[in-house]
């Protein structure tokens, strides 16, 4: 494996935390408890492995930079994205730590409470983490790498 394979990795891993997110919403929707907190569980271990992954990426990528050069709506549309995405990125880690936390210790109504903004908050981030990729390496791929 290669530092070039991680944003796919890195993805692969906002995608499956996005199926595990929704999963665990509807399955608590549906009072089936315990495959709530599998999924849960899930999308726990899988947004921290993207967190590794994208720390690892960013570590062994020693300054290259990737430009969106792309011209046009889809430029404007990137980096509206990702404008939103990278500050509510940031909050995610302490306000899921913040949510998790009065679940294991049973204070559900804490814990539903402050669900209602990190569930929409954590589904966008690994949302538009997935839409970044794509705009960035699929759709409008550039060739242009900056050291």
């Amino acid at each position: 494996m290669h530092a070039s394979d991680l944003p796919l990795i890195n993805a692969s891993l906002n995608a499956l935390s996005t199926v595990f997110i929704v999963a665990g919403i509807a399955f608590i929707k549906n009072d089936m408890k315990q495959a709530h907190i599998l999924s849960m569980i899930c999308a726990l271990v899988t947004s921290t492995a993207f967190l590794a992954c994208y720390l690892t990426y960013h570590y062994l990528k020693h300054g290259v930079v990737t430009h969106f050069t792309y011209p046009g709506w889809p430029k404007a549309l990137y980096f509206f994205i990702l404008g939103t995405h990278t500050p509510l990125a940031a909050i995610t880690v302490p306000l899921v730590f913040m949510t998790v936390l009065p679940a294991f210790k049973a204070v559900y109504e804490k814990h539903r409470q402050l669900a209602k903004w990190t569930f929409p908050i954590w589904l966008y981030v690994s949302v538009t983490g997935v839409i970044v990729y794509l705009m960035l390496y699929v759709w409008f791929p550039s060739a242009e790498i900056v050291r």
